[in-house]
């Protein structure tokens, strides 16, 4: 078995378009420019934008690793070892209440960022449960635990009969 084939795939809420239809929007109204841009946001860009970033959404929890790739334009794909997961965090604001979603904040160690985060997934369908998830996986890895599919994926059926060999031929002679 390989050590990165995922083990859970987080879905995300198709209400992650109008978020961030929303979110946009705000920020275009702040600005005094920008407002006339309201018109083609919302009649057609937004919803485009909001599409195609949805579908480009992934999260991928493997056995070692969490993966996260986001993004319209720009596709920045970050892979955090589970063992560098301090904390997971939810964040609500009433807007997202509103579209009943969460953004789950990934914590890791050694973040020297301001913003305390290197990680924001935003819409997790059960976010809950990922978060039990990722959690529990990052315990099995650090705890030393051994898990069978990694002992599988880390050595092969050559190298256990080599051991085994090993094991017999120091019993016999520990005997004689």
């Amino acid at each position: 078995m390989n050590i990165d084939k995922p083990i859970k795939t987080a879905e995300f809420s198709p209400k992650i378009k109008t978020y961030v239809i929303i979110v946009v929007a705000a920020l275009i109204t702040i600005s005094v420019f920008g407002i006339p841009l309201l018109l083609v946001w919302f009649l057609g860009l937004g919803q485009s934008i909001g599409r195609r970033y949805h579908e480009n959404l992934e999260c991928e929890l493997t056995l070692r690793h969490l993966r996260f790739k986001k993004g319209v334009f720009f596709k920045p794909e970050k892979t955090i070892p589970l063992e560098n997961i301090q904390d997971l965090t939810f964040i609500e604001n009433p807007l997202l209440d509103l579209l009943e979603l969460k953004i789950l904040k990934v914590e890791t160690a050694g973040n020297s960022s301001s913003t305390g985060s290197d990680m924001k997934l935003i819409g997790i369908l059960e976010a809950d449960n990922f978060k039990n998830e990722v959690l529990s996986q990052r315990d099995l890895l650090t705890s030393g635990q051994s898990n069978s599919s990694i002992e599988n994926a880390e050595f092969s059926d050559d190298a256990v009969e080599l051991l085994r060999e090993i094991r017999d031929l120091l019993k016999a002679q520990s005997n004689a």
